[in-house]
């Protein structure tokens, strides 16, 4: 893998984003390129474009992102954990104007949209990607704390099968630059807040087994959402929630977005591809982990994606 160094040769300005309704993969994939560049390219100016880091303020550069575009022309954007240029939402403006473009991702469904392309899918995550593209010895604590919270995210804390050799080499690196990962652990990744315990129930006291119990869905409304006072970044873990009960190959969990919009988050457990059901609705992602969005109404929007599951399952 080629190394940051020659990505960043002769760049002064470095816009750095992923994609809308960021998670702890994307967040910290890209504050651990901010912190990096902060650490080693005096003469580099990072910015971070992202729409919402709430829950993530442990993390050093939190409070410098950016929640909307700017038309400042940059060098250099460099694209974290986004699969294709629709995803990038409302920071497309800042990709559209940087005189190069970078994208580093580790999502099979990933389409090379950037003028050079880092992606290797089927890796726990984007923050091993990058972290592969850094120089170890360069990689300070800040660094490691936002890589090493990205990659549990995106691995459900190593659990995953994308895990392998390269992602424990990479976790045992950072967990020796000093990083409290028990605490990354616990408090990022684990904690919830009573509100959204309290959705957490409302979803599974809700939820539908279909295709023999093969199959756990779950949809949440508006005025769910508003009722409990959460926003779509509090409603991360239900969907792996109903992928752990007992004899469910699959996991559907629909939230709406808007006016006969959901987004659409499914996971298996052990031989559904819902990377290949998710792409037949125009999303993607990873093969036990994927997800789109759809328009149409609740019950179509679940019939919709439960029929397509019951031709692979």
């Amino acid at each position: 893998m080629e190394n940051i160094s020659e990505i960043l040769k002769g760049v002064k300005s470095v816009a750095i984003s992923g994609h809308v309704r960021p998670d702890g993969d994307c967040v910290g994939s890209c504050l651990g390129l901010y912190n990096y560049i902060i650490d080693n390219y005096k003469d580099i100016e990072p910015v971070v474009f992202l729409e919402n880091v709430s829950g993530f303020s442990f993390l050093n550069g939190s409070d410098k992102v950016l929640n909307t575009a700017s038309d400042k022309k940059f060098d250099l954007y460099v694209s974290l954990d986004t699969s294709n240029a629709e995803r990038i939402g409302v920071m497309s403006e800042v990709y559209i104007n940087a005189e190069n473009t970078v994208n580093i991702d580790h999502h099979v469904s990933n389409t090379n949209f950037a003028k050079k392309n880092f992606v290797y899918g089927g890796r726990s995550s984007c923050a091993e990607v990058l972290f592969y593209l850094l120089d170890e010895d360069k990689i300070s604590k800040n660094t490691a704390e936002a890589l090493y919270t990205g990659m549990i995210h995106d691995s459900a804390v190593f659990k995953y099968q994308s895990t392998n050799k390269l992602t424990m080499n990479a976790a045992g690196s950072l967990m020796e630059k000093g990083i409290d990962f028990t605490s990354i652990i616990d408090n990022s990744f684990y904690a919830k807040s009573y509100r959204q315990t309290q959705i957490l129930g409302r979803a599974m006291l809700e939820s539908m087994l279909l295709l023999d119990g093969k199959v756990a869905v779950s949809v949440i409304d508006k005025d769910e959402m508003e009722f409990y006072q959460v926003d779509s970044s509090e409603l991360s873990g239900i969907v792996e929630q109903l992928r752990l009960i007992e004899g469910v190959e699959c996991a559907v969990f629909a939230y709406q977005i808007g006016n006969l919009e959901y987004k659409v988050s499914l996971r298996s457990k052990n031989y559904l591809d819902v990377n290949a059901v998710a792409s037949y609705f125009g999303g993607g992602g990873h093969v036990r982990a994927a997800g789109a969005t759809m328009q149409g109404t609740a019950h179509d929007v679940i019939n919709n994606v439960v029929r397509k599951i019951a031709d692979n399952i």
